[in-house]
């Protein structure tokens, strides 16, 4: 049941299923699939994306013209002037250069159709003259929800304007549970870095809509640079409860995993939603224990882009925290949400990471030690252990990992390591995780912690070494949870792309992050400085306030020291004219000599909190 689609060819983006499945020609594509094609040429090689984007038959002809291509099911299109068609399909959304080549070899009754009825429509595209260009699918979807008192905000901004683009708009498609089109607008972007902000309540009220728990469609039109929509989501209750996720990654895989079993008395839900224009048929998709061969299918189907609330509990009643699952999603979803229910009754959503499927274990990891230092670091906060307990939970994200050596280490604010932990050379299917009660070394003040390959331990490691981190108060309900991956830092070396930079070749040595934030709560950001071998002293940092139409009004510097971090909050670190002139608008970390890594987050008086990590800008 898995959907044979490309989304990536060496390293580079694939549209053509997203322009089969882009929502604003679901309608167009329901009557192409009306009729028959007996007859395909397909000169660009995309038959089996077409095929599982329409579930059409196979066809009873198919031509090529790469040589390479041919196989024991195709002809060459030199064949198709013997064959005489009187019907032909060109798999091409621009078949004119195609049909130029060939149309003397066709009979003049040869009824000719093409993708190109299936074309958006000019305005919607930044580059018409390439159609399978990823800038003119520069789109993603977003969990929205706007019911019982829940409430989501998406933001983000203009980063496109950075790359002199000019001309971009906004087009969105509000969908239901069921799939269907609640809402569609189009706004103008301003040629600024402008503020993005798309708010469940307005949407409803906008246009008058019920009570809707589905998902928002975003298509960015006139980018330059890259196609990559990111943004931060905030979801949030009337009761004061918050919650913060995000998302930059809009390819749909084969699997995902870290999602965790509940704990006694908790619930999770994980939220499932269709990312095309196609049904999800009953078990085309599966859940299993990490590291068991047992699964368990979804039986029921989800329709086009529809959404399915799916209770853990449900399919694994015996699993437990800190077991964790994986999904099959069969290429299906392009980012699963979960939200994790305590035994309080406190909502926090976080989502699911891409396992990779052509990712093995890397022994010139280990060789390498003393020319990377601690090499791949995978570093996240740690709040004052008098209020909060923080879990650390490990979490195998390639499908050949059997094995995960892997060890904690934990610094205080300044930079100084004050203690470590020892996993082991845990097992795929392990039930191991950290958690930090009571930090003596750090006393009441924050720190940070960065998990590490432990060569000691074993030596099965792949640079994608991921952890789920889950934060909780001790005396009040709120808790928030986040997950990522590891990346080198803060070293002139260069290893298979990293350490990663957010714009250009490696190394990534500068730092630029986009950190939204809310005029009435307060918002905190978390900086840590994590280095693979000795770097800086300390960072050079500088934080500029936005308005929401991107001009710069204020700005203030940070030291953070090296293998240190810094928590700072908004609303303390700009004064209340500055913050009034930027209502609406954000603050972008930049830093020259070094890369941060970094965490935002919400916190009412209350005691409520939210989390999760930032992007790159």
């Amino acid at each position: 049941m898995v959907l044979k689609i490309k989304t990536f060819t060496n390293q580079k983006p694939c549209s053509f299923f997203k322009a089969l499945g882009h929502p604003r020609i679901t309608e167009n594509l329901n009557t192409f699939k009306k009729n028959t094609y007996p007859t395909i040429y397909d000169p660009e090689g995309h038959l089996d994306d077409f095929l599982s984007m329409t579930r059409l038959p196979a066809p009873s002809k198919v031509y090529v013209q790469a040589i390479e291509a041919l196989k024991a099911e195709t002809s060459l299109i030199s064949d198709i002037q013997k064959d005489k068609p009187q019907k032909l399909l060109i798999l091409s959304f621009e078949p004119e250069k195609h049909l130029s080549q060939i149309s003397h070899l066709l009979p003049q009754t040869c009824e000719i159709s093409s993708l190109k009825e299936l074309r958006l429509p000019n305005e919607m595209l930044t580059d018409p003259k390439n159609y399978l260009s990823d800038l003119n699918f520069s789109t993603n979807f977003a969990f929205f929800r706007e019911e019982g008192g829940w409430h989501t905000r998406l933001k983000s901004a203009n980063c496109w304007a950075k790359y002199d683009s000019q001309n971009s708009k906004l087009w969105a498609i509000l969908l239901d549970g069921k799939g269907e089109a609640l809402a569609q607008w189009t706004e103008d972007i301003s040629p600024t870095v402008h503020s993005i902000e798309i708010d469940s309540r307005d949407i409803k009220n906008r246009f008058n809509l019920p009570d809707f728990t589905g998902q928002l469609f975003v298509h960015i039109t006139g980018t330059k640079g890259h196609s990559i929509v990111k943004y931060a989501l905030d979801t949030f209750h009337d009761d004061g409860t918050l919650s913060a996720t995000h998302d930059a990654n809009a390819w749909p895989p084969e699997y995902f995993s870290g999602l965790p079993a509940p704990r006694e008395g908790e619930k999770v839900i994980l939220w499932l939603q269709n990312s095309h224009p196609i049904t999800v048929p009953a078990h085309g998709v599966s859940l299993n224990l990490m590291g068991d061969t047992h699964s368990a299918t979804l039986t029921q189907d989800i329709p086009p882009f529809g959404t399915y609330e799916l209770n853990v509990e449900t399919y694994f009643p015996k699993a437990h925290w800190p077991q964790q699952i994986e999904l099959h999603a069969g290429n299906y979803f392009v980012r699963p949400r979960y939200e994790v229910i305590n035994s309080k009754g406190y909502r926090c959503m976080a989502h699911m990471n891409v396992e990779r499927v052509d990712l093995k274990p890397d022994t010139k990891l280990k060789e390498l030690q003393d020319l990377l230092g601690k090499g791949f670091i995978l570093p996240a906060p740690l709040f004052p252990t008098d209020h909060f307990t923080t879990s650390i939970l490990p979490t195998p994200m390639s499908r050949e990992l059997r094995f995960l050596p892997v060890k904690a280490l934990i610094y205080d604010k300044e930079g100084a390591l004050k203690a470590n932990y020892t996993f082991g050379n845990l097992p795929r299917y392990h039930k191991e995780q950290l958690v930090l009660h009571n930090v003596h070394e750090l006393g009441q003040d924050y720190g940070h912690v960065e998990l590490v390959y432990d060569f000691k331990a074993g030596d099965e490691a792949d640079g994608w070494l991921h952890a789920l981190f889950r934060y909780e108060h001790k005396t009040l309900p709120a808790q928030a949870e986040t997950s990522f991956g590891s990346h080198i830092f803060n070293t002139a070396l260069t290893y298979k792309n990293e350490p990663q930079s957010y714009k250009g070749p490696p190394p990534g040595l500068t730092t630029g992050l986009f950190l939204r934030v809310d005029d009435d709560i307060e918002t905190f950001c978390h900086l840590i400085y994590p280095v693979s071998i000795s770097w800086h002293k300390t960072s050079d940092t500088q934080l500029i306030l936005y308005t929401k139409e991107g001009t710069p009004i204020a700005e203030a510097s940070l030291k953070v020291p090296q293998s240190g971090s810094r928590q700072w909050i908004y609303q303390d670190t700009f004064s209340p004219a500055d913050r009034q002139k930027a209502r609406g608008g954000y603050v972008i970390i930049n830093d020259k000599t070094c890369r941060l890594f970094g965490y935002h987050g919400l916190r009412h008086k209350n005691g409520n909190f939210s989390l999760d990590h930032m992007f790159g800008f």
